[in-house]
Parts: C-alpha cells; structure tokens; sequence
C-alpha cells in the first residue's frame, strides 16, 4: 500500500527511529509535492517530532515557499524546533536574507540571535550593516552572535 505524504507525515512521530528515517526519505523523494503539506504540518501539528523533522524536510528541498512559513517558526516556544527553523533557512539561503535581516529588529532576543546566526551561515554581505546595529544589544547571546556572523562575512 503506497501512503499519502500526510500518511508519511504523520509517520515522522513514529516512536520507532528506523521508521521515522524511512519516511523522512521518502518524504524527500516526493520534492516539491511534499512542500505544502509539510508547511501544514508545520504550522497546525502540535507534535514536536513532527514539526522538527517537518522543518529539516523544508530546508533540505529547499523550496523559496517555505521561508515565510520557516521565519514564523522562529517564534515557536520549543528551542529545538527553532533551531531546526534556523538551519533550514541557511539551507535556503540568498533568498532567505530579507526576511532574516527585517527580523534582527525583532523584539524578542530569542529569534534575532536566530536570524544573526543564520545570516552569517548564508553569507550575504547585505547582512553586514544591519548585523553591526545588533554590536550593542542587550542580549550577549544576540552580540555574540552578530559578532561572530559579522567575523564570517567580513572575512569571506
């Protein structure tokens, strides 16, 4: 019996790790056709293992769809599920800069050090300025991040 990718969605909370390793590659196979169920999945399951493996399937296909729906998600409450939002935008990458860099104004310190972080893994030299603003922030997790980002691009 061949499952639907919501079938294979829902299987990604499988408690058994082989299964939920199967089902993210064929999750993968299915490319492009996966990315709107997977930002459903994203956005409305309240499961954390679907969410997490829902965001890293995002990244990995790489579809420029998924940057808003992934940019939301840097509001999420559960860190490991942020982070996975994180990586998945550098996977993205030059696409996912201006959403990234309106989001270092943000009022929580949690998602602008997620943005800086990610922006000096992407590389765009676009972020270097608007990094620097964040040199003096209350946040030592959000300067050393922009340190760190603006080390990297002013580098490369």
């Amino acid at each position: 019996m061949i499952k639907t990718i919501n079938e294979l969605i829902n299987d990604l909370a499988n408690p058994d790790e082989l299964i939920q390793e199967e089902t993210k590659i064929l999750i993968e196979k299915k490319g492009t056709e996966a990315v709107d169920p997977l930002i459903d999945a994203l956005l409305n399951n309240r499961n954390k293992d679907i969410k997490i493996s829902s965001t890293k399937l995002l990244g990995i296909i790489g579809d420029n769809k998924a940057i808003d729906p992934l940019i939301k998600t840097l509001e999420n409450p559960n860190k490991l599920v942020r982070r996975e939002a994180s990586t998945s935008l550098t996977k993205i990458g030059n696409d996912a800069v201006k959403p990234l860099i309106e989001l270092l104004e943000n009022e929580d310190w949690k998602i602008r050090g997620a943005a800086s972080w990610a922006l000096g893994i992407i590389g765009d030299k676009r972020a270097i300025e608007p990094l620097k603003n964040l040199l003096n922030d209350e946040s030592g997790y959000v300067k050393s991040g922009a340190q760190r980002s603006l080390s990297t691009l002013e580098n490369s």
